[in-house]
């Protein structure tokens, strides 16, 4: 009894040496691999190896284990055609350990499901770090595009797609439907691998190339330069700009030299135009442009173009309590007809003699080019105070035409004598010694 004790004794003893702590590899495992080299393995254990053995049957793979790694039967036929054809002996390749041994202590590997961890995990690295890759899109239904990133499967809602402004148009159907093997940018936004769930974004990633694309633009871009854009959106307080690589905005005011009250009036969606770069806000993020600015200011040749007293075409832009405002045809110069010149009698409002969009002859009454100021009336078109100035004109205005008339009509050199002009005449060495360039030109 006192033995048995004793031997218990040591039993118990011994297992407190001896017994692992949860979850700590056996010393005799962490010995073996310390002083052989051999790994101990585990299913679902990714390893690079070196490909020993290759043929139609199975392919032996060095994975640094006690014995060399196989793949055989249906895992052999799991892969691709094309990749299995491009293997040789030495290649180094990334294998999964769907068995440790078998009943014949052979360690069962797969390629295919190594690829397919491969792939994986490049997901959880572009997630992780929210990157941008190229994809092709596989196909489509009803919810969006099939996009494989390797061998993993990967959706993109139609939500998520990108839809280029020239394409609107086309029906959601369509579109996806011409999407259907082309290489698209895209970003990983949700990622489950227990529900093989992989969500991707074309639309997030049009959002950060733009970004990034912006960053360059923005460092490269100066303060007048030109550069050639597409009008992308139009709102009440002006116009985007496309530059290819960013947006730039174009106010209101610096559309035209005429007033607008809304870019539609000038601009549409799509529209190529060249626009100058007012300023680059670095900081903000901001480029401002300007259409107006590369063409001249008419104000700067109001005084040679126009004069007191000068009857000109104008239409009604805009009416106001005080007096309606008109722009001079062919010219983005408006003037202002005061409510005491629309009319010999009294007017409470403009509205009781104009209309927006009426077409109506005028008199210049002041010019302030400095001041960017011009007086029209209406009253005084048929007034005497300008019958001398009118009656120059007309003249003026009539003899232009005559003699535009008169140099139309006038017969050529060669119409009235049947012989060729002086400047027809190819060469004077073609003339003979006896002749001179007087003698042809009489």
């Amino acid at each position: 009894m006192q033995q048995g004790d004793a031997s218990f004794r040591i039993g118990d003893e011994g297992r407190s040496k001896t017994e692992p702590d949860t979850g700590s590899a056996h010393p005799m495992t962490e010995l073996l691999e310390e002083t052989y080299a051999v790994k101990q393995l585990k299913k679902g254990v990714i390893l690079e190896g070196t490909i020993v053995f290759i043929s139609q049957d199975e392919i032996l793979i060095d994975i640094g284990a006690k014995s060399e790694g196989v793949v055989r039967g249906r895992e052999l036929a799991r892969l691709d055609a094309d990749f299995l054809s491009g293997l040789k002996k030495g290649d180094r390749v990334l294998t999964y350990v769907f068995v440790p041994e078998d009943k014949n202590g052979n360690i069962l590997l797969s390629l295919a499901k190594a690829q397919i961890e491969k792939d994986w995990r490049e997901a959880e690295r572009l997630f992780k770090e929210q990157g941008v890759f190229e994809g092709v899109v596989a196909g489509y239904n009803k919810g969006g595009l099939i996009v494989r990133l390797g061998k993993v499967r990967g959706f993109v809602p139609t939500s998520q797609m990108s839809v280029p402004v020239v394409e609107e148009d086309l029906s959601t159907e369509e579109l996806k439907a011409r999407a259907v093997g082309k290489t698209i940018q895209l970003k990983v936004i949700e990622l489950d691998r227990e529900r093989n769930r992989l969500i991707l974004s074309e639309r997030a990633a049009a959002r950060d190339l733009r970004r990034k694309q912006k960053e360059r633009l923005l460092e490269e871009l100066n303060d007048g330069d030109i550069r050639t854009g597409v009008v992308s959106s139009l709102c009440d307080f002006g116009a985007f700009v496309d530059l290819g690589e960013a947006d730039g905005l174009v106010h209101l005011s610096e559309i035209s030299w005429r007033r607008v009250t809304h870019p539609s009036e000038v601009l549409r969606v799509g529209q190529k135009v060249e626009a100058y770069v007012l300023n680059v806000d670095r900081e903000r993020k901001r480029i401002g442009l300007s259409l107006k600015r590369l063409k001249p200011d008419p104000w700067t040749l109001v005084d040679d173009q126009y004069e007191v007293g000068q009857l000109v075409e104008g239409t009604i832009t805009k009416l106001v309590k005080f007096g309606a405002f008109a722009r001079l045809a062919d010219s983005d110069i408006e003037g202002l007809i005061h409510v005491s010149e629309l009319s010999e009698g009294h007017v409470n409002h403009p509205k009781e003699v104009v209309k927006e969009g009426d077409v109506l002859a005028l008199r210049i009454i002041k010019i302030d080019s400095g001041r960017r100021r011009m007086g029209l009336s209406l009253k005084r078109v048929d007034s005497a105070e300008y019958l001398d100035q009118d009656w120059v004109s007309d003249y003026a205005e009539a003899k232009a035409t005559e003699e535009e008339k008169e140099r139309v009509d006038e017969p050529t050199l060669e119409e009235e004598t049947g012989q060729p002009e002086v400047d027809e005449v190819s060469s004077t060495s073609e003339l003979s010694e006896t002749e001179s360039v007087e003698t042809v030109a009489a």
